[in-house]
């Protein structure tokens, strides 16, 4: 239900949002609005303002759109003419087509301003042990470095070390981390990535090796995944692992580094549970980590807040900074989206990069769920690749009708309706490709489970 509650708040801000943009300008231009709805197909529920304006929710909640009244979707009287859309001049129709995905961007915007001037909890970009064989290893990481440089820019958390990375992969093979040590030492690594590799698309980080630093947690399970190899074998939160093959265990990273040299191999656990000793055998999961192979159980540890607090960070800013972040984040991730899109097409990037509305909603969820921050975050995000995609030259988007206006503005006649139809036939498959695929990814994803 948390799910469902957050896609269809998701769906509804963003669609709202979008529409709305439509809407003012329209208003603005003085283009009569026949129905502004939230959703497709039929109408639950309408009002109708003392403009004649139709407002209504819809069965279908994955869209919106806003009606106008236009002469090439039926007859309009005479005196109602100076009001319809295709009588406008072309730079007020271009204006109402694109203020849609600028609505977009300017919500997130507004959403990053927000969660900069209030404060982001965040984790703090402290290095852990990398994996022996990786770039982090073989760049001379240790435990307790602190990230202070990606590629000239600072990382405020670990977060913002994840997006950092990403952006020095996409420019480069290569990327440049400085650190500073527990002694203050300032050191540079180069590390090496292959950005066309599917799991350095989907986790850089872990793929180069850059494990995110902890205390020392005890070797007490927190939370078990469903249907994963340590419930099969009965785990329960609360249980204290003592031993593994008969070696004593100390720590939760002991054990976890025991647990990913076993991918597939069937081990022993000793654990204690209400002051009673059990041995229990499962055999970890193999997981495809970069082009390594490490096993996986499903369990987190329990984790004591107090000893997380060092590694913990609020990234906060005063109102004029903040305002500058956002509008940099928002650039940036529009930039990102454009440039992976790109790549996808060029097949330089996987087109398992997609997702449709079962990942966006199963991400809702999650977000929601993780506290308002990153719900909001997540808002941002998702309204920013909504801007994005609406802006892509193809027929049926307000991209693909931008192109066509910026065709009449060349050519000084508007694109003639035989073009238009066989654009909207090309512009209706390419949709149904990308659909397709996100779709599909989307339940491979779901059964992958």
């Amino acid at each position: 239900m948390t799910t469902l509650l957050a896609f269809l708040i998701t769906i509804a801000v963003l669609v709202v949002f979008h529409e709305l943009g439509h809407y003012w300008v329209a208003r603005l231009a003085g283009v009569r609005i026949l129905r502004f709805s939230v959703g497709f197909g039929q109408v639950l529920a309408r009002r109708t303002d003392a403009r004649g304006t139709e407002w209504a929710l819809s069965a279908i909640p994955l869209g919106g759109y806003v009606k106008m009244l236009d002469e090439r979707e039926g007859d309009v009287p005479a005196d109602l003419l100076p009001q319809s859309f295709n009588r406008q001049s072309l730079g007020a129709r271009a204006a109402i087509v694109a203020a849609g995905p600028v609505a977009n961007f300017l919500l997130a915007i507004a959403l990053f301003w927000a969660l900069f001037m209030v404060g982001v909890p965040a984790s703090k970009p402290i290095l852990g042990s990398p994996p022996p064989d990786t770039q982090a290893a073989a760049a001379g990481i240790t435990p307790g470095m602190t990230v202070t440089a990606v590629a000239g820019e600072t990382p405020q958390s670990w977060q913002d070390l994840h997006w950092l990375v990403l952006k020095a992969l996409l420019r480069d093979q290569a990327v440049t981390l400085e650190t500073r040590d527990e002694k203050g030492y300032i050191a540079t690594h180069q590390l090496l990535g292959d950005a066309t590799d599917e799991s350095m698309e989907k986790s850089p980080l872990s793929s180069l090796g850059l494990v995110q630093a902890l205390p020392p947690l005890p070797p007490v399970l927190g939370s078990v995944m469903p249907d994963s190899p340590a419930a099969n074998a009965g785990l329960q939160t609360g249980d204290r692992i003592l031993s593994v093959d008969g070696l004593a265990v100390e720590t939760w990273q002991a054990l976890v580094e025991y647990v990913r040299k076993s991918p597939g191999q069937p081990i022993q656990l000793l654990l204690e549970r209400n002051s009673v000793q059990t041995s229990v055998d499962l055999t970890p999961e193999a997981i495809e980590e970069g082009k390594r192979t490490i096993g996986r159980i499903g369990a987190a540890p329990q984790v004591d807040e107090a000893l997380l607090a060092p590694y913990r960070t609020l990234v906060r800013e005063g109102p004029i900074d903040a305002l500058g972040h956002a509008l940099q984040r928002t650039w940036e991730l529009s930039a990102f989206s454009l440039e992976m899109l790109g790549r996808m097409v060029m097949g330089q990037a996987s087109l398992k990069n997609l997702s449709g509305p079962i990942t966006i909603a199963d991400y809702a969820g999650q977000s929601a769920q993780s506290g308002l921050t990153s719900f909001v975050a997540f808002l941002a995000l998702v309204s920013i690749s909504l801007g994005v995609l609406n802006l892509l030259p193809v027929p049926l988007l307000d991209g693909g009708h931008l192109l066509y206006y910026f065709a009449e503005f060349v050519t000084g006649r508007p694109v003639s309706e035989k073009t238009q139809e066989i654009g909207q036939k090309i512009g209706l498959l390419l949709l149904g490709t990308l659909m397709f695929f996100a779709m599909y990814n989307d339940l491979e994803r779901l059964f992958a489970r």
